[in-house]
C-alpha cells in the first residue's frame, strides 16, 4: 500500500473516537496546501501530484468524518478488506430494520412532519449508541465479529437517516 493511511494524513492515531472539529480544521489547512490554484504556474507533473494529493485528502476526510465509513476503514486496516454486501446473521437487527421501515412508510403516508422529526431524533440516539458500542470493541480482535456487525448496523442507520432527510425535504415543499 503506497498511500499513507487516512489517519496519518491528518497526523492522527487510528481511533474511532475523533474530534470532528479538529479534523475539519486540519482538513482545511491541508486542502489549502494542495489547492490546484496554488500550482497554476507549476510544471505539469507538480500539478498532477497536487491533484492526486487533493483527491486523497478528500477521500480520507469523507471516510473519517462519517462514523460507518470510519468504522469500516478501521476494520479493514485491522483485518483486510470487508465485502460490501454480505448476508448479515443479525436477526434482532433485521426485525428492528423492518419496524423502522414500516414506521417511516406510515410517516410518509400521513405526511407527518412532527412525527418525522421525532423519528429522526430516535435514529440519532440509536446511532450514538452504536458509535459508543463500536468504539468500545473495534480494536479487540476477539470481538471482530461483533465490531463488523455493529459497523453494518451503522451503515444501515446512515442510509435510513438519509432517507428521513429526503422525506423531510419533500414534506417541506
Amino acid at each position: 500500500m503506497g498511500t499513507p493511511c487516512h489517519f496519518a494524513l491528518f497526523e492522527l492515531q487510528p481511533s474511532f473516537r475523533l474530534d470532528l472539529e479538529q479534523l475539519a480544521t486540519r482538513y482545511r489547512e491541508l486542502a489549502r496546501g494542495v489547492h490546484p490554484d496554488r500550482f497554476a504556474d507549476a510544471s505539469e507533473r507538480e500539478q498532477r501530484l497536487a491533484l492526486e494529493q487533493s483527491a486523497s485528502l478528500n477521500e480520507a476526510y469523507q471516510t473519517l468524518k462519517n462514523p460507518p465509513k470510519r468504522a469500516r476503514y478501521l476494520l479493514a486496516m485491522k483485518g483486510g478488506e470487508l465485502p460490501m454486501e454480505v448476508t448479515v446473521h443479525d436477526p434482532d437487527f433485521l426485525m428492528q430494520q423492518m419496524q423502522w421501515r414500516e414506521e417511516l412508510e406510515e410517516l410518509q403516508d400521513e405526511a407527518d412532519v412532527a412525527g418525522v422529526a421525532v423519528f429522526k431524533r430516535r435514529l440519532k440516539v440509536a446511532q450514538d449508541e452504536l458509535n459508543e458500542s463500536f468504539a468500545a470493541c473495534w480494536d479487540d480482535a476477539a470481538q471482530r465479529e461483533q465490531a463488523e456487525r455493529l459497523m453494518r448496523r451503522m451503515q444501515f442507520l446512515d442510509k435510513l437517516t438519509y432517507e428521513v432527510r429526503q422525506l423531510e425535504e419533500r414534506l417541506d415543499d
